[in-house]
């Protein structure tokens, strides 16, 4: 009697040798030991490139080099239909260069984000309605700095520090960030747009 295999396909696998195995890119689960290492130890690809690339495969494949191995094993996929290895070259970390990055990138979003509260400032006139809410409040006439200006700057960098849900190491919840979930949909669209576009130069249908 044939065995039963459950496969569980990652959509997306970041690896880092060039010999590429089943157990690398998803998760197996048999009740027979036996078949189940013997199935997580099957080639899938052998990367001949020495450069960062991805390369798109389909489960149906998979489902084959199954076969190929034992014909007895029936294969249950409950992951991904296709799926997407994203090789990287092994290298030595760089940590200058990784703080270099990481410091433009604060720099970047610490100037654009002043600049784009500052803009709305200026386009909403936040001066001139503060002078008035002092001038309605306490009947005079305001100065060039007020509490208004402090409690408004101290509740804005309040709020996106809640906003954010992020703040060094500490989280305030156990939510994901807005980034973090900003990066997960532009991650799902990336992985979608790479099979898609395989499967159409497969099918010699590609409008780039």
């Amino acid at each position: 009697m044939g065995k039963t295999l459950y496969l569980k396909l990652n959509q997306i696998s970041e690896i880092h040798e060039k010999d590429v195995y089943l157990k690398d890119i998803g998760e197996l689960y048999s009740d027979d030991s036996a078949v189940l290492n013997k199935c997580k130890v099957i080639k899938v690809k052998k990367i001949s490139s020495d450069r960062n690339h991805r390369y798109v495969g389909s489960v149906l494949d998979i489902i084959q080099l199954i076969a190929d191995e034992d014909s007895s094993v029936q294969v249950e996929n409950v992951g991904e239909t296709d799926f997407i290895i994203d090789y990287k070259p092994p290298k030595s970390p760089n940590y200058v260069w990784a703080w270099a990055k990481t410091i433009f990138v604060c720099v970047v979003c610490f100037c654009g984000a002043a600049f784009a509260i500052m803009t709305f400032n200026n386009d909403a006139s936040v001066t001139d309605v503060f002078r008035e809410v002092y001038r309605l409040v306490l009947g005079q006439e305001a100065g060039d700095f007020t509490i208004l200006e402090l409690s408004y700057s101290i509740g804005l960098a309040v709020g996106v520090v809640l906003f954010f849900n992020h703040f060094s190491k500490w989280k305030l919840n156990t939510d994901p960030t807005p980034l973090e979930v900003e990066m997960r949909l532009y991650e799902d669209n990336i992985s979608k747009t790479l099979i898609q576009n395989d499967g159409r130069k497969e099918s010699g249908v590609d409008v780039t």
